[in-house]
């Protein structure tokens, strides 16, 4: 009988732990699921298009070129939300008057793409999309953005390719710094996509701006504040009014400017 009650908290905490582990991927990818938010419509002027990985998984993306010699936005939404979410934005001023164009991704497994989202999938996607902008726009610099999970894409291309900029809203240096504050009685071993960021960041070249929200519930700003730190000297860390989705655009005048700067001379907008 003691034994048994000494022996029920192991046994309560290996069917959890087993349960995350079984569960870990609908709990950090819902939008895989249709969990989603946001407008489900592409905005005016964007093309749908359909983007081939190198392991065989269509994606569904939105594009937009970009004028003669500027730049194009590539960006990388977040867990539970949609490319369009991102779409809307990048297509207007200030990037819209600067001639930016744009691509931005449905991960796999997320409606309109096919496979089944991973870390390394994930990543897959965003060299794809990185290498489609290339394909469309031959020569144009392309300006790296992710939002939430979508940092932790673009942080792992970026490492990998030089790209003109890096610019993360809400972003975290770790899922496994993420998985510790939710579930702090758990190991995090159990996590099969640890989202590395801090140990990826320190590699990318170019001028890296991170804007955090000062009232995030989702991804408090210490986790973004944590990655700027791992970042290259020069990374700008941007604290502003907002949460995990009002944040979103609220440094677009002063981070347009920036990554505009950096453009070779020729962008022929308007």
């Amino acid at each position: 009988m003691l034994l048994g009650l000494l022996l029920a908290p192991v046994a309560l905490y290996g069917a959890v732990g087993a349960a995350l582990w079984a569960l870990q991927r609908d709990l950090i990818y819902p939008g895989a699921r249709g969990l989603l938010h946001g407008r489900r419509d592409p905005p005016p002027g964007v093309e749908t298009i359909s983007i081939r990985t190198a392991d065989g998984e269509t994606l569904r993306a939105l594009w937009r070129a970009p004028a003669p010699g500027c730049g194009i936005v590539v960006s990388f939404h977040g867990n539970a939300s949609m490319p369009e979410m991102h779409a809307e934005r990048f297509v207007r001023d200030p990037w819209a008057a600067h001639g930016w164009g744009l691509i931005a991704i449905a991960y796999r497994g997320y409606p309109g793409s096919t496979g089944r989202p991973s870390e390394s999938g994930l990543i897959a996607d965003g060299l794809a999309a990185l290498a489609e902008a290339g394909r469309r726009a031959p020569g144009t610099p392309a300006l790296l953005h992710g939002h939430s999970l979508g940092t932790a894409v673009a942080v792992a291309v970026a490492a990998e390719h030089p790209p003109l900029g890096l610019y993360l809203e809400a972003p975290f240096d770790s899922m496994t710094a993420m998985a510790r504050m939710r579930f702090p009685f758990l190991p995090t071993a159990l996590l099969r996509d640890p989202y590395r960021s801090d140990r990826r960041i320190g590699a990318v070249t170019g001028p890296i701006v991170i804007v955090h929200g000062d009232d995030d519930p989702v991804i408090p700003t210490k986790f973004g504040l944590r990655l700027a730190r791992a970042a290259p000297a020069g990374t700008r860390f941007e604290v502003v009014e907002g949460d995990h989705v009002t944040l979103l655009g609220r440094k677009d005048a002063e981070a347009e400017a920036l990554f505009r700067a950096k453009l070779p001379a020729g962008c022929v907008a308007g």
